[in-house]
């Protein structure tokens, strides 16, 4: 009798491990809770971006070529962990000449390649007016009414 509990509770643990460790580092893992987490000092939202800037922000895209390929926000250059010397360098122009707040943006809430593009960028070039998109490019979508 006690060996069916027991098995039925080493199976509810490891479920319960493997749901905890998918959510954890899977980049598309829905919220489990409705509050949201407030924006961090070098954090921007969508709606901050609308508000604030009208949309006129040079977005930068540090997702891999292949999802750049697939699908950017229009007019975003691709500047990203993989490549970053060589598509900076290309870039560079832009960049120095830009007048408008900077938006870095990957794959989603918990994709942390922005924030690294971001740093590096700040490390390259004397910028200040700079953001990592809450949300990522999953929240791009969602306010153009992609997807």
């Amino acid at each position: 009798m006690l060996r069916p509990i027991r098995q039925a509770i080493v199976l509810l643990l490891l479920a319960s491990a493997a749901a905890w460790a998918t959510h954890e580092w899977h980049p598309r893992a829905p919220a489990l809770h409705l509050i949201q987490e407030p924006l961090r000092n070098d954090e921007v939202s969508m709606q901050t971006i609308a508000e604030r800037w009208q949309g006129k922000v040079l977005w930068i895209d540090a997702r891999p070529q292949e999802h750049y390929d697939a699908g950017h926000v229009p007019d975003a250059l691709l500047l990203n962990e993989q490549k970053f010397d060589d598509q900076l360098f290309h870039h560079l122009d832009i960049l120095q000449t830009n007048t408008k707040p900077i938006v870095v943006y990957c794959s989603g809430a918990k994709c942390e390649a922005s924030r690294h593009v971001l740093e590096r960028l700040r490390q390259t070039l004397p910028i200040e007016n700079a953001f990592v998109l809450k949300g990522g490019w999953k929240a791009w979508e969602d306010a153009a009414g992609k997807k």
